[in-house]
């Protein structure tokens, strides 16, 4: 054997058995926590909103991330222990839905990075210092639902003008509601309409809010949205049909669901922008460098035969504005 063929025998074995000497490292599965105030649903997993989103940016469930998930039922005494056993999970990054729960991930841990969606105004609320720049290890997607409220009440008057008494009920020990609520009945004194304000702290305080509503019926009702009214949610839209009540929700479900008109916007949107952000830390970036974003959008729903069992004929400015009638 000459030396030009020793040289291309041992260069052709190297070439063919590389990867079985040197075997390669596994990809990182990128544990995601999932913190919420609201109810387990019957999956036990994240959004499929979210999950679909972060398919489409490349991620297999189970392959590239995985999910633990932690869900509240309402009781927001329960989520610093829930966020303290995610942290205790080594999870990668924590996800987070609406305020308390955010709050909480945030004061369980300095280091995870947090990706939240849906706690209001965090800047207000104080969830961070300044959308533009958030600092430490929180970020995510901010939602302006303070300005928004008197947005609300004010088609809900348009639509129901005769309505003098609107009942509001919000989740008083919540602040990113109380200040929601705040706005309501400052905008009420421009529409001169009387707000009855019914806030709640517990299940036993929803029995209360309806059993008051059913003594004497207001002319209209606004439901702000949070963990505790969104697990009753079946209960206030079936007294409100029940009662003939006109109501105005915040989130496009409940009309689907029966509710008379809804403004805000749309969460699946959100939770895109939710899935957007966890793969900019997965790839490196930093939750500071990361500004806070709001939704651009905002959608008004209407519930035309809801409307109609209710005698109600919404003005046709109304309906010219809706960016969907539900017949």
């Amino acid at each position: 054997m000459d030396r030009r063929t020793v040289i291309l025998v041992i260069g052709g074995s190297l070439l063919a058995t590389p990867f079985a000497c040197y075997p390669q490292k596994p990809a990182k599965v990128w544990r995601i926590g999932f913190l919420s105030g609201g109810a387990r649903p019957a999956d036990g997993a994240p959004p499929v909103a979210l999950r679909q989103a972060l398919e489409k940016l490349g991620y297999v469930n189970g392959k590239d991330v995985t999910f633990a998930g932690r869900w509240a039922d309402a009781n927001s005494e329960r989520l610093p222990g829930f966020a303290a056993e995610l942290v205790g999970l080594d999870v990668d990054l924590l996800l987070t839905l609406g305020d308390p729960a955010s709050k909480a991930a945030k004061e369980a841990t300095s280091t995870i990075p947090i990706v939240f969606v849906g706690p209001g105004d965090a800047a207000e609320t104080g969830l961070v210092k300044n959308l533009a720049r958030p600092e430490g290890n929180v970020t995510g997607i901010s939602d302006p639902a303070t300005e928004l409220s008197a947005k609300r009440l004010g088609l809900l008057k348009e639509a129901v003008p005769h309505a003098t008494r609107v009942a509001v009920i919000w989740n008083a020990d919540d602040r990113a509601m109380t200040l929601r609520y705040g706005k309501v009945e400052k905008a009420a004194r421009d529409l001169r309409v009387t707000i009855e304000p019914l806030g709640v702290r517990n299940i036993g305080d929803i029995d209360a809010a309806l059993a008051t509503m059913s003594k004497e019926r207001p002319g209209a009702v606004l439901l702000v949205s949070d963990a505790l009214t969104g697990v009753n949610r079946k209960r206030i839209l079936d007294f409100a049909a029940a009662h003939h009540i006109p109501a105005m929700y915040e989130f496009g479900g409940y009309v689907k669901d029966g509710g008379l008109m809804s403004y805000g916007p749309s969460f699946d949107e959100m939770w895109g922008r939710g899935a957007f952000y966890l793969d900019k830390i997965i790839k490196g970036a930093k939750p500071a460098e990361l500004p806070v974003e709001q939704p651009t959008r905002y959608y008004f729903l209407v519930n035309l035969k809801t409307a109609k069992a209710l005698g109600l004929t919404i003005p046709q400015s109304l309906l010219l504005r809706a960016d969907e009638t539900i017949q």
